[in-house]
């Protein structure tokens, strides 16, 4: 394909992509964000207004213009809490959920509020608010789920569980600044984050001088492997992943002359991509091209073609969220030609709607899909809760909090619980499977491919399926 039929494809793309952004679809996302008129959430003045168990709105956009009964019921609460007067803050927050349930931030603040002043045990969540604000959504979903649920049952040995929002942007250094700041807070007692690879691995030696356990639920990179003592993952690392798409490709797509696209300037893209390299050529297969797709000529049209001529057979697309937009040329571009694989940052609303009937039968790997395991505990609580599917992130999320509050039962300090989480008989219950960790902090467990098919459980015709295996 010619640069010059390359750009009424990807003019196309610009504006279903705008599109998507004004409108969003993906169930449980937020629509038409709400103001609220918060100088302390909306400038991030400084590391300290980062940071809040419900004396200030840290994720705004969770709200809707057309629910101003929430809007106002949350704010009352946040002013409550602020003014330490729990009982208020506990009668508005229970208010805004009547009218909104699906707001984690809330039931979080509301869970804290029932706590006020009584004995707690404090875990931090680290979330990118403003560069992904549906993202941080998704990761706070599972954190209050958990956090009711372990509140509900008792607390740790009949304590409550306390959680502290951090807002990071997924910027390395606001990350780093912040793990300090929780380092020398000596109530709480282990963290959940970052999002980013990148982001993660840059607090992580914050965590590990400090002696303060951080579990990741996002970052997959394999430089966390190992990476210091008291570094945790509930996500598999790229390692797995790759392996599981290497080996599909390879026995059930019996393909081997392979084209990979990744962005050069990520931890978790660069990752993704040398382990998928390395374990489709221990299977027998070739990478025959790698395409960056942050350089600033890249053309999607043409790396389509240039691999086309090289025989090659399936393209893999280990794009980050920032070049998820190209990735989505890729895949218009292809036309179904090639078969198509990809990493977790694929698996988004945007693939359903930009990549469309281009995207079907595409493969991705991600950690956990609501539909994996029908019979699963948690798929049917969270639908409860939420009003709707949660999606892995969420899932994972869950996962260490729960590993968490497994490890406080045992030890609640901080060199406790890291000594909990690395003991060979730890165990805690997860949102499908056991959490245990290896020595390398690595979980031990599986992935889940999922396909795009046509479905119509999000309204866009088209849906991600799991694989059975």
């Amino acid at each position: 394909m010619s640069q010059k039929n390359e750009t009424p494809v990807l003019v196309l793309s610009l504006l279903i992509t705008a599109g998507l952004l004004g409108a969003g679809f993906w169930l449980l996302m937020p629509r038409s964000p709400i103001s609220f008129n918060n100088p302390i959430a909306s400038q991030m003045g400084s590391t300290s207004d980062r940071l809040s168990q419900g004396e200030r709105i840290l994720v705004p956009v969770e709200s809707r213009a057309d629910n101003p009964a929430f809007a106002q019921a949350k704010q009352a609460g946040v002013a409550a809490m602020a003014a330490q007067q729990y009982g208020q803050a506990v009668t508005q927050f229970e208010s805004a959920l009547q009218t909104s349930r699906n707001s984690p931030e809330t039931l979080l603040y509301l869970n804290n509020a029932r706590i006020g002043t009584n004995k707690s045990y404090t875990i931090a969540v680290a979330v990118p608010v403003s560069a992904d604000p549906n993202g941080s959504l998704e990761i706070l979903r599972g954190v209050a789920q958990a956090q009711s649920e372990v509140n509900q049952a008792g607390g740790v040995k009949g304590v409550p569980l306390k959680v502290a929002i951090v807002s990071d942007d997924n910027n390395p250094e606001i990350a780093q600044q912040m793990a300090n700041i929780l380092v020398q807070k000596p109530e709480v007692l282990g963290v959940v984050g970052h999002y980013a690879s990148d982001v993660t691995l840059a607090a992580a030696s914050v965590y590990n001088t400090g002696g303060l356990v951080c579990i990741s639920p996002i970052s997959t990179t394999v430089k966390l492997s190992g990476f210091g003592k008291y570094i945790f993952r509930t996500v598999p690392s790229d390692y797995i992943a790759a392996g599981a798409l290497a080996d599909y490709t390879v026995k059930t797509l019996q393909q081997k002359n392979i084209a990979v696209f990744f962005n050069s300037q990520s931890a978790y893209s660069q990752s993704l991509k040398s382990e998928f390299s390395r374990a489709i050529a221990l299977a027998g297969g070739q990478v025959s091209g790698e395409y960056d797709l942050s350089a600033p000529d890249f053309s999607a049209a043409t790396a389509v073609d240039r691999s086309l001529k090289q025989g090659v057979k399936a393209l893999m697309l280990a794009p980050n969220t920032g070049t998820l937009d190209k990735a989505l040329q890729v895949v218009q571009v292809n036309q179904r030609r090639m078969s198509l694989l990809a990493g977790d940052d694929v698996y988004a609303p945007k693939t359903l709607e930009v990549g469309g009937q281009q995207a079907v039968d595409m493969v991705i790997s991600v950690p956990w899909h609501i539909n994996g395991n029908p019979s699963s505990v948690f798929a049917g609580k969270s639908r409860s809760l939420w009003g709707g599917d949660v999606n892995w992130r969420t899932a994972i999320s869950y996962d260490a909090v729960q590993a968490l509050a497994a490890a406080l039962q045992r030890d609640p300090t901080r060199s406790g619980v890291q000594q909990a989480l690395l003991s060979p008989d730890f165990s805690a219950t997860g949102a499908a499977e056991t959490v245990r960790f290896l020595p390398s902090g690595d979980r031990n467990v599986g992935i889940q491919l999922v396909k795009v098919s046509r479905g119509d459980r999000f309204g866009s015709g088209f849906d991600f399926v799991p694989i059975q295996r």
